[in-house]
């Protein structure tokens, strides 16, 4: 699955990174920078949760579990 943020509506609130610190977290000036784009069944219950917590749902997935790191 594929992680994309909508930076325009992203307030780098860190709710992503408190819930997924491995994916997400904020820079220096507190803008968010997404660590791991293709995401694997290691982290994809955390990522779940931060997209559901994001105050602006900036955040979102795309694809399959199953399609994950494959293309077509």
């Amino acid at each position: 699955m594929k992680i994309s943020v909508d930076f325009d509506l992203c307030e780098s609130n860190a709710m992503c990174e408190a819930l997924a610190p491995d994916v997400f977290e904020l820079d220096d000036d507190d803008y968010l920078v997404v660590k791991v784009a293709d995401i694997g069944p290691e982290h994809l219950d955390a990522v779940r949760r931060a997209v559901a917590a994001c105050p602006r749902a900036a955040i979102s997935l795309s694809g399959s579990p199953q399609a994950a790191g494959t293309e077509e």
